[in-house]
């Protein structure tokens, strides 16, 4: 509706109170709202855009299906699109995982990993195995399942009485330690954390562990050492426990490689993907998993899980579409090239602020944590409510980014910086003017020094 016809009040609820202008139309890593002023998207939204907006060779297959049939019941009838995207996405899954299943989100390609997982081991005479663990901090999604192995307290607190929360180990937030050990120690460290959790547990209740490869929102783009990757393989191996990568955020080449798992040769069961997999054009995610999972689950009377849109016509023409998008234009090459420089912009603002801890991530997942001394990593004064007052300072210069609270959800503040893989170096000079822009008012307003001014 025109800006004049905007209600004071809105029927709509979501996370907080606040109110943002009504948005026109979009184009690349633009958006517009209804009063002409642009803004550019540097995170992607919720790190969903990977191709951008408005692209025009999505809108046409869309269209096209649209055209066709917009809706055809998983139970009644196959689909072409949907068989179309499944061998498509089966081509750049590892070894042995090419049977798909599709949902409309992350928290629901999640859930089903885990319902899959469980059945598995009910169908093949393990069903003393339940146990999921996963890492703390870490996000997963919104269902009470993803909840369960959420590990950030506001999201996990309310609901704590309706689930059954389940075993935690620490990320490895190797950045944080002060001790004599390598980088690649300090991995292992962490890795054999995961081993004496699931003895604690007992190896025979333990289903899965699932992990981010590169952190999401939870931890700010949060990469381990190398050795970890390798070691977490080897001790689920080792005590038959499935390995679930949470490729939500990290999939759809936003690494630099289509699964940000192939950075180190991971091999998991089972892969859940979303956000860019759907690049924000229709509800999309899929689940893949390794065949023998699904062929024993399968013999075993079927799959007890289902969503009403799961395979819809609509929304797999958009996500083949974005698919193509990806590999016929070079955009996962664009996301490692683009992020390498990203990076080091970003990791050159530490000279001008001494209030930035840390720049970390793999490709355009990017982020940085404020911190109030970089000696010690103690966060700034949550007083500033700094991951939110830095967002607020770029969003009025026309600049996205994306924050949380770093550690755990309580303390701590870090910025995601994740443009759509379409951006160009020009573009990235117009984010980080944007960005020096907005960290000297945040800096000017919070009373923090700024180097050379």
């Amino acid at each position: 509706m025109p800006a004049a016809e905007k209600s004071s009040a809105s029927h709509l609820f979501y996370q907080a109170g606040s109110r943002r202008p009504l948005v026109d139309h979009s184009d690349g890593i633009y958006l517009w709202d209804v009063n002409g002023k642009r803004y550019l998207d540097a995170s992607s939204g919720p790190m969903v855009s990977n191709i951008g907006h408005s692209n025009p060779r999505v809108l046409a297959a869309m269209k096209q299906q649209m055209d066709a049939a917009t809706f055809a019941y998983r139970t009644h009838f196959e689909n072409e699109a949907a068989e179309s995207l499944a061998s498509l996405t089966a081509s750049f899954m590892p070894e042995g995982l090419d049977r798909i299943f599709f949902t409309s989100g992350g928290s629901e390609a999640v859930e089903s990993s885990l319902k899959l997982a469980r059945q598995f081991a009910v169908v093949t005479g393990q069903a003393t195995r339940w146990k999921v663990i996963s890492l703390f901090p870490s996000y997963h999604g919104s269902t009470l399942g993803a909840v369960a192995i959420t590990g950030m307290h506001q999201f996990v607190e309310p609901f704590r009485d309706m689930i059954r929360v389940m075993p935690k180990v620490p990320a490895a937030t190797c950045y944080l330690d002060h001790d004599s050990l390598t980088h690649e120690e300090r991995g292992l460290r962490y890795a054999e954390l995961l081993r004496d959790e699931i003895l604690r547990q007992g190896p025979e209740t333990v289903l899965a562990f699932i992990m981010e490869p590169v952190g999401g929102a939870s931890t700010g783009a949060l990469v381990a050492p190398d050795a970890w990757y390798r070691r977490v393989q080897e001790i689920c191996q080792e005590f038959g426990v499935l390995l679930i990568t949470d490729e939500v955020m990290t999939g759809a080449g936003r690494t630099g490689r289509f699964l940000a798992g192939e950075h180190w040769d991971l091999r998991p069961d089972i892969i859940a993907l979303a956000k860019g997999f759907g690049a924000g054009y229709a509800p999309l995610g899929a689940m893949a998993a390794d065949r023998r999972i699904v062929d024993a689950v399968m013999e075993g009377g079927g799959f007890a899980h289902g969503y009403t849109y799961a395979g819809n016509p609509l929304a797999c023409s958009a996500g083949l579409a974005v698919l193509n998008e990806l590999t016929q234009n070079g955009l996962i090459e664009n996301a490692a090239d683009k992020g390498a420089k990203l990076s080091a912009r970003l990791g050159s603002l530490m000279d001008r602020y001494p209030f930035i801890g840390d720049v970390r991530g793999k490709g355009l997942l990017l982020a940085f944590e404020l911190v109030s001394d970089r000696s010690s990593m103690e966060p700034l004064p949550a007083g500033l409510a700094a991951h939110t007052a830095l967002v607020e300072e770029a969003y009025k210069r026309g600049l996205i980014i994306y924050s949380r609270r770093t550690r755990g959800g309580t303390v701590g503040d870090h910025f995601m910086v994740c443009p759509p893989l379409i951006v160009t170096d020009d573009q990235v000079d117009e984010i980080m003017q944007l960005l020096v822009e907005s960290l000297d008012a945040f800096a000017s307003t919070s009373g923090l020094p700024v180097s050379g001014s």
